[in-house]
């Protein structure tokens, strides 16, 4: 669901894809009731068949992740994303309310301030009250047939989402095992654990609370390599099952709020189009191997990639400029230093060969000089070898 909002709204790509490369949950230590043993591809099935659906709970979300600890000290930037170092930083809370894939409200509570993402259907609003400012989008028909649609950008992800993130990693790279049982929000949890073989990667292991009833990730933990406390947590702190009721999914902007109008395209602009046009080239037989040289070459431009694999899976997200329209005038450095206009996102940063880079326990981010980004857990110099072949 993050990846889908991501296509929709590039201009946050680069704050969703850094948070949704570190987040994770703690697990508490026991639980009161055993379960019936169960294997680890037992539990995984558990996790794929789970049918929950509609549920209310408080996520708890917190990290260690070496980021500077400073206060925020002005508006939060983008479309209800708040300020993305305030985000991975400190403690945050938010209440989770969610009937089906089409009806979800994730309140916040930041410091002083709460955030809201309340989606009805294809309708999504986006809402700040540190400075009073709404968003509404119209998602795309197809959203609604998308699995796991309703999450949204709010800044604290559930433990479902994040699971699904970690477990999306899962092959010959990584060690599975269930340890001891554990106590989620109440509910007695298999403890799912992954540990990468990875000697490069800087996650140590993760650990999945799995409902022992009825198969929903309660609760998920990243630590660092060679550390013994979580790096970043998330879990249910209450949970209740059932759908919430119907009016926590209406929403109308307070008074004096200004509303602003986000139109998003049924289909991401570019790739898409692209694939097409050269499924169409090769359909009726270009005769021009320039055209298709540079078909694909405009492809390749507008696509992310990926080196490595598994643990050691690097991200290149390409300079704005490339995929912008032709009349944009941002240069890929325009970007970055637009990026860099959050004072904690810029604090964050440190000044390295090729460009600018975050680091953190878990994750190592590259923001190059002409506009790209790339995002791994592994080593920096992993990042600008990436950089530097492309």
């Amino acid at each position: 669901m993050t990846a889908t909002w991501l296509r929709w709204t590039p201009a946050v790509a680069v704050p969703a894809v850094i948070a949704a490369g570190v987040l994770a949950g703690s697990l508490p230590a026991s639980a009161r009731d055993p379960l019936p043993e169960k294997t680890p591809a037992q539990v995984l099935a558990m996790i794929g068949q789970h049918q929950t659906k509609s549920f209310s709970g408080t996520v708890e979300q917190s990290s260690e992740l070496g980021l500077p600890d400073v206060p925020q000290v002005g508006p939060t930037s983008g479309a209800g994303t708040g300020s993305l170092a305030e985000l991975l930083t400190g403690p945050h809370s938010a209440r989770v309310y969610v009937d089906g894939l089409t009806k979800a409200r994730i309140q916040v509570m930041d410091r002083m301030a709460e955030r809201d993402a309340v989606r009805q259907g294809n309708e999504l609003w986006l809402y700040n009250s540190k400075d009073n400012t709404a968003t509404h989008v119209t998602l795309p028909a197809a959203a609604s047939k998308e699995p796991h649609s309703h999450d949204m950008p709010a800044g604290v992800a559930t433990p479902e989402e994040l699971a699904a993130k970690m477990l999306d990693k899962l092959d010959g790279s990584t060690d599975v095992a269930v340890a001891g049982d554990i106590e989620v929000a109440g509910r007695t949890a298999y403890n799912l654990v992954l540990t990468p073989r990875s000697g490069v990667t800087l996650v140590g292991s993760v650990a999945v609370a799995v409902d022992g009833e009825n198969g929903m990730p309660l609760s998920v933990e990243v630590r660092a390599r060679g550390q013994q406390e979580p790096a970043f947590r998330t879990a249910f702190s209450n949970l209740t099952l059932g759908a919430p009721d119907a009016s926590l999914f209406n929403f109308s902007p307070p008074p004096g709020a200004l509303v602003k109008e986000l139109a998003v395209p049924a289909k991401p602009r570019g790739t898409k189009d692209l694939a097409d046009k050269n499924r169409t080239d090769r359909n009726l037989g270009s005769k021009d191997p320039a055209n298709k040289d540079a078909a694909n070459k405009d492809l390749r431009g507008h696509a992310p990639t990926v080196t490595g694999s598994g643990w050691e899976r690097i991200v290149g997200i390409p300079a704005p400029s490339v995929s912008a329209p032709p009349a944009s005038p941002e240069s890929g450095k325009q970007s970055v230093d637009r990026l860099l206009n959050d004072p904690l996102l810029r604090q964050a940063t440190v000044t390295v060969e090729g460009g600018r880079a975050i680091s953190t326990s878990l994750v190592n981010v590259l923001l190059t000089d002409d506009g790209r980004t790339f995002v791994g857990s592994v080593p920096l110099e992993r990042l600008q070898a990436a950089a530097a072949a492309r």
